[in-house]
């Protein structure tokens, strides 16, 4: 979150005026940022927070506006961060909303144990896990966030705080509202038992679509985590060609004998480059530079390697050892989009990738995963089928009806966007791809009728 800062009123802590962005650093709007210290000042918060209404917000690390509220509030719940209790028996934690997983893996790695579902950076928010419904690399076997939490504590619009069972309509509602149903306070999780800190990594590369999308047909059963890094500048018979990365955490035999790590096999390590610059220019990632970083990264990757030893946050977050790395798509931002088709709509998958790079999106962030069994939230993005995320330049001539068209063929064959990256789909196409979206609209009228929480992102797609 980033503001200019303003004198704040007396009696109300931690109150400025300023820009808020999402991560793809689009389309800043001007809201009053309020940091919450107790859930009593949160419970202030979300009464005054006057016509405009709120949103709650994490650490920032949606792509598009979904923690953005032009003109109203914005509360930022990273002050509220206890880790209250660990079950390290059981395999529970019970913590404040504004704790990241980043926090969580240093506490809990130690005592064997690991969050059961992390997205591509760790820098997110429990709040923010359940409000986006996050997935990983594990969907295909263990499902997004929203499956592993037991239970939270939600500030509704009357100020009450509710706790929130599974399976009740409230829980749905919130795992993958975007924050829409109202503040969470705490949460309960059900973790992952490791061995060790490090992962087990097969690593191989895939000669085009077709051979990549066989590989993970047949064998992605066998692993824990699975994700594809995909050259989307291919083209001809190279399109879609890849390089698959699996794995699952190292068992502690697996450790070679009298080396650091099996000294201290749960220690958490991270690595930290410089942060990216602020002033790199906006024409740096161009189809030359990016076509070429893909045809070296694909050059690299080997043609098959098993086993390979890995840091977590090697395998997990790369990019989050390089601070702000956002900031290489220079001052004109970049958007990230991701969609989903069924696995019997892979000929959708095919015309869409083959759409991408005869338009030549210059894309290094791109990957194919496969989801498995659908969650139960009601806005929950990951259904079984066929997933691509990739990052473009927002300001590529021509961006945005290229990705009108996306959309439309997404829809058609009955597939859908995450709404926790988009940043500019149209509203019409909202229903057909989410059929939940009455019961969501029905139960959030019923219990926010005076529309106290509310984003740019709900006002552009009329949620």
């Amino acid at each position: 979150m980033s503001a200019d800062t303003v004198p704040a009123a007396e009696g109300d802590p931690g109150t400025t005026w300023g820009p808020v962005t999402g991560w793809g650093r689009t389309a800043p709007t001007t809201a009053r940022l309020i940091r919450p210290r107790t859930y009593q000042e949160a419970a202030d918060a979300v009464r005054d927070c006057g016509a405009r209404g709120g949103i709650a917000r994490g650490l920032g690390r949606a792509y598009g506006d979904a923690a953005q509220n032009a003109g109203g509030a914005v509360l930022d719940m990273t002050a509220l961060d206890r880790i209250h209790a660990i079950d390290a028996a059981g395999g529970t934690v019970l913590c404040d909303a504004g704790v990241s997983l980043h926090r969580l893996m240093e506490v809990l790695l130690p005592l064997g144990w690991f969050v059961p579902v992390t997205p591509g950076t760790r820098y997110v928010t429990v709040g923010g896990a359940i409000g986006a419904d996050i997935h990983g690399k594990n969907h295909h076997v263990c499902g997004s966030f929203s499956r592993h939490v037991l239970s939270f504590e939600l500030l509704t619009a009357d100020g009450q705080v509710r706790t929130v069972d599974r399976g009740t309509p409230l829980f749905d509602a919130t795992t993958g509202g975007m924050g829409l149903t109202g503040v969470v306070l705490t949460a309960t999780v059900r973790l992952q038992p490791v061995e060790t800190a490090l992962m087990s990594v097969d690593t191989e590369r895939a000669t085009d679509l077709d051979d990549l999308m066989a590989r993970l047909t047949a064998t992605d059963h066998r692993y824990r985590y699975s994700v594809a890094w995909i050259d989307l500048l291919a083209r001809g018979a190279h399109t879609g060609r890849a390089v698959l990365t699996r794995g699952d955490h190292a068992p502690l035999d697996a450790l070679p004998e009298r080396s650091r790590a099996r000294r201290d096999p749960l220690a958490f390590r991270t690595s930290r480059l410089p942060a990216a610059p602020d002033l790199i220019p906006n024409g740096l990632l161009s189809r030359t530079t990016v076509g070429l970083f893909n045809e070296l990264w694909y050059r690299k990757a080997p043609r098959v390697s098993r086993g390979r030893l890995q840091r977590i946050s090697t395998f997990f977050h790369p990019l989050d050892g390089v601070p702000h790395w956002n900031r290489v798509y220079g001052r004109g931002g970049f958007v990230q989009y991701q969609f989903v088709v069924g696995h019997d709509r892979a000929d959708a998958l095919r015309r869409i990738v083959r759409r991408i790079s005869e338009h030549r999106c210059p894309s290094f962030l791109a990957v194919l995963k496969r989801f498995g069994e659908a969650d139960p939230g009601w806005l929950s993005f990951p259904v079984p089928g066929w997933t691509l995320a990739l990052d473009i330049p927002a300001g590529l001539p021509g961006l945005g009806a290229f990705l009108d068209g996306l959309d439309e063929e997404v829809a058609r064959a009955g597939g859908r966007v995450y709404l926790a990256k988009d940043s500019r789909l149209r509203p019409e196409l909202l229903d057909a791809m989410y059929p939940r979206l009455p019961d969501f609209r029905a139960l959030r009228a019923e219990l926010d009728p005076r529309g106290v929480f509310v984003s740019d992102l709900a006002r552009r797609l009329a949620l």
